[in-house]
């Protein structure tokens, strides 16, 4: 079981690529403050901030425990923030953007949880 909000109720380990990685080989602009991350789930996404996006935890995770990354736990493609809570770990990506400003996504303020009233910031 995972817990979802919170991601304190499962352990696992996460193969993928850093973040980091995707976003050099793109060319990401210097003035660029924000990766924003969708979902297939209709219209659920989250972002976060360029420190976190280039930190070496943060993973475009394909796999876990040794192996493919299945459906229940965000196959094929899942975003892992180990350093927030689970909530900024959105399964099933299927795009990403890389922006200066939060403004024009949802209610602009950073992500679909946010929409709803949870801390944009989740930090652990």
């Amino acid at each position: 079981m995972i817990g979802c909000e919170e991601g304190w109720t499962y352990i696992a380990e996460w193969t993928g690529v850093p973040l980091s990685y995707i976003l050099d080989r793109v060319g990401t602009s210097p003035s660029a403050r924000y990766v924003v991350y969708r979902s297939i789930q209709s219209d659920w996404w989250e972002s976060i901030d360029m420190s976190d996006a280039l930190h070496p935890q943060t993973l475009v995770a394909h796999g876990m425990n040794g192996a493919e990354l299945t459906v229940p736990f965000g196959g094929p493609l899942r975003m892992r923030v180990p350093r927030q809570l689970g909530y900024k770990s959105v399964k099933y990506i299927n795009h990403l953007t890389v922006t200066g400003n939060l403004k024009p996504f949802g209610k602009g303020l950073g992500g679909a949880n946010s929409d709803f009233g949870y801390a944009w910031y989740a930090g652990i």
